[in-house]
């Protein structure tokens, strides 16, 4: 692994992963690929900008003549996929781009891969393309049952790369991440959403009862199990990273006001969305064994989250704007005029 290639490295979780390899080895030349599209932002990857071990191209998976040339330019050996439509909520209002790049981008990505000889492809996937479990946890061998748009594009995409593992023989694995958080999460998240409103004593946009289950896993975490599957994982596996912390969201949400000394009073129950998800959780044994380990609590990571988006306000704020307030209206505005108050 001497060129990696990290496609929507410009994400949240992708940008965290460029900084992460960059201080952990000092022998390796990084790649960032990516669209820009509104989630996509430069300012995520600005303190690592003047490193010459970085390199960023603006290209979309999906058009083969651009992955061609990066990974040919660049003698990329090492691919790892970031890059994917990630919100739910945005999936149900518009499912056509999930489709694009989470299942006819990644085809594109790998079928490039198999020609350029890329020694190993690592595929970014989520817990979201189990479904929901009421009870026990999902493990890597469970059926795929997704129940959003979003969720079926990744689990699609997962498909075309174990695909391309048992036809070509190329070297792949597959990560599903649990509910990552962390700094630079673009703020329509419900972390990031919700402290960012708390900041500005806005009212916080609560689905149903907010009695949903996640597995919370922080963003550095995440990073380090992806490190760790590209350099041990077994070829054509998949490999669950669960966090462990399984919260109601209601109550992760009273941590994180309780941590900015705001009022309960800001929650509102609205709407929920449709085929929303009640628990995920995954059972995280087979990266265990690879010796896999957190790095903090998940009470000190919330907090290092909340006073992350305190602290740079200049990061998010030009973001909930422009774009960002149309979205909102459209998701939330109607819901919040029939909103009930947290008692």
């Amino acid at each position: 692994m001497k060129n990696l290639l990290v496609t929507g490295g410009a994400g949240f979780i992708g940008s965290n992963f460029v900084r992460y390899m960059l201080g952990k080895y000092s022998d390796i030349y990084v790649v960032v690929f990516d669209k820009l599209t509104y989630a996509g932002n430069l300012d995520n990857l600005e303190d690592v900008s003047q490193d010459p071990r970085y390199k960023f191209v603006r290209g979309d998976i999906a058009n083969r003549d651009a992955v061609a040339r990066v990974l040919a330019s660049n003698e990329i050996d090492t691919v790892v996929n970031f890059a994917a439509e990630s919100h739910v909520d945005r999936s149900i209002l518009n499912p056509d781009a999930f489709i694009q790049t989470d299942v006819v981008g990644v085809y594109v990505l790998l079928d490039e891969s198999r020609k350029h000889g890329v020694e190993r492809f690592l595929q970014v996937s989520t817990d979201e393309v189990y479904g929901s479990i009421p009870e026990g946890y999902f493990k890597e061998g469970d059926p795929l049952e997704p129940n959003s748009p979003y969720a079926a594009s990744k689990a699609g995409g997962e498909l075309m790369v174990r695909a391309y593992h048992v036809t070509y023989g190329l070297n792949t694995v597959v990560t599903r991440g649990s509910n990552t958080f962390g700094p630079y999460q673009y703020p329509e998240k419900l972390l990031p959403l919700f402290i960012t409103n708390a900041i500005d004593d806005e009212p916080l946009p609560l689905y149903g009862d907010g009695m949903q289950v996640r597995d919370w896993l922080y963003v550095d975490d995440h990073c380090s199990g992806i490190d760790l599957v590209l350099q041990k994982g077994e070829p054509g596996e998949v490999y669950n990273l669960g966090g462990g912390n399984e919260r109601h969201n209601i109550d992760v949400i009273r941590q994180m006001l309780a941590i900015l000394g705001k009022p309960e009073s800001l929650i509102r129950h609205v709407e929920d969305r449709p085929g929303h998800d009640r628990r995920y959780a995954l059972d995280n044994t087979r990266i265990r064994r690879l010796g896999w380990r957190f790095g903090q609590s998940f009470e000190e990571a919330l907090e290092r989250t909340v006073r992350w988006y305190v602290e740079n306000e200049w990061w998010w704020r030009k973001i909930k704007s422009g774009e960002y307030r149309r979205y909102y209206e459209a998701q939330y505005g109607r819901r919040l005029r029939g909103a009930s108050q947290q008692d």
